[in-house]
């Protein structure tokens, strides 16, 4: 006849040898105890964790003993269905002898493995960014392939632009004619324009600046000379009566 309770004695000495820093007994009829399993450490130094709940059935190990995830560090929904799926099978392949430390050891391997992934994805989604980046500079510089639809969309696009701002344009050169006045609106809105510049003089005097330069020195100016006109016919001034200079007092 097997002595279960002493089976199950046994295995807790044991555990508790193993797992001193992680092992706590919660009760002892039934027996329950948690064991927390902590993955190795994976390259930034990031750790996945979970925490076992046992407690052995009266006829352990002919039958299964209960076990629950009571905590979780870092690990997905995912994660702990695959965990919980893990003891299933790790469970009814042992049944029969003491299989706790071999269910804690599956465990242990498996966050190994999460950490791993966790590596591998990070590895992945920094390719793919990068891969990203590349793509979004090729595009930059070589821009979007012309074809015909592409094309025909940007020129259709294009001409509404174009029609829009000449419009635009129309609209405001009729504007801008409506509101320009003509000479004769600006004198009859404003009398002084009429003797404006007289105004100016007067107030000037002998203050007003000529600008010499342009004017031309009479040297300067091409003159033909009266003999080589060959439609020039002097007039004998001594032919004419001299008129007397007179003097009006």
């Amino acid at each position: 006849m097997t002595d279960y309770s002493e089976e199950q004695r046994n295995e807790l000495e044991a555990l508790e040898s193993i797992y001193p820093d992680s092992f706590t007994v919660l009760s002892e009829k039934p027996t329950t105890f948690t064991i927390t399993v902590t993955s190795e450490a994976g390259e930034n130094d990031e750790t996945v964790q979970t925490t076992l709940k046992f407690t052995y059935r009266e006829k352990y190990p002919d039958e299964t003993p209960l076990y629950e995830i009571v905590s979780q560090e870092n690990l997905d929904d995912n994660d702990v269905m695959e965990i919980i799926k893990l003891l299933e099978q790790q469970a009814e392949e042992n049944l029969g002898m003491v299989m706790i430390f071999t269910l804690v050891s599956a465990v242990q391997e498996k966050l190994n493995e999460i950490v791993d992934q966790i590596k591998t994805r990070r590895e992945e989604e920094k390719k793919q960014k990068e891969r990203e980046a590349e793509e979004e500079e090729k595009q930059r510089f070589h821009g979007t392939p012309v074809t015909i639809e592409n094309f025909l969309n940007w020129k259709a696009k294009f001409d509404a632009e174009l029609l829009e701002i000449k419009r635009k344009k129309m609209k405001e050169e009729e504007q801008a004619g409506k509101n320009k006045l003509s000479g004769k609106q600006l004198f009859e809105m404003d009398h002084n324009l009429d003797t404006s510049d007289i105004q100016f003089l007067e107030e000037a005097g002998n203050n007003v600046e000529v600008d010499e330069s342009l004017f031309q020195e009479m040297d300067d100016l091409e003159l033909d000379d009266e003999e080589d006109d060959p439609d020039y016919n002097p007039v004998n001034l001594d032919s004419y009566p001299q008129i007397s200079e007179r003097r009006y007092l």
